[in-house]
């Protein structure tokens, strides 16, 4: 009796214990520190903008984003024209750093979106790289679905947030 009655206690013991564990969060990765990110402010002196500078990438590259078809992580042409902008601004300053941004549409599961959006992130380091930029200059990060750019469940929308987006770190 007295072995049923300390097993029962040690089996009350273990679930209170168990009941008190508070379930984590799931984290989400930092907001991105890009032109779309709400309250980014471009570094400048005065009103000039400083050589090398994000604000100065912003202003000399065709566009900080390329965007991808469904399903799809292939440089177009179109996207060829703004990476070629992009290496040659980041050709222009060495010393600059970038992480490439990629994301997805809402469809699809968050495991698929977010190997989607690395290979579109990679895609874009590969033609970076392929047009004179040190790869170790290039940080990739896949945010998948969770950031997207236009809210909506449409056509339009989707096309806005299947995108890589460059950004320089300063």
């Amino acid at each position: 009796m007295a072995r049923l009655t300390t097993k029962l206690l040690i089996a009350t013991a273990v679930l209170a214990t168990a009941a008190c564990t508070t379930k984590r969060e799931e984290a989400l990765p930092p907001a991105p520190v890009g032109s779309q990110a709400p309250g980014y402010q471009q570094p400048t002196t005065g009103n000039a903008i400083i050589p090398g500078s994000a604000a100065d990438f912003l202003r000399s590259v065709t566009s900080d984003t390329i965007h991808f078809a469904l399903d799809q992580f292939d440089i177009d042409p179109e996207a060829r024209a703004i990476l070629d902008s992009q290496s040659a601004w980041l050709t222009k300053y060495p010393n600059v750093r970038v992480t490439i941004e990629g994301h997805c549409d809402e469809r699809g599961t968050r495991e698929y979106n977010l190997a989607l959006g690395d290979r579109r992130a990679n895609a874009a380091k590969n033609y970076l790289a392929a047009r004179g930029v040190s790869p170790m200059r290039i940080t990739t990060i896949s945010y998948g679905k969770e950031r997207p750019i236009a809210l909506g469940s449409d056509e339009a929308s989707w096309a806005q947030n299947r995108r890589a987006v460059t950004i320089v770190i300063n």
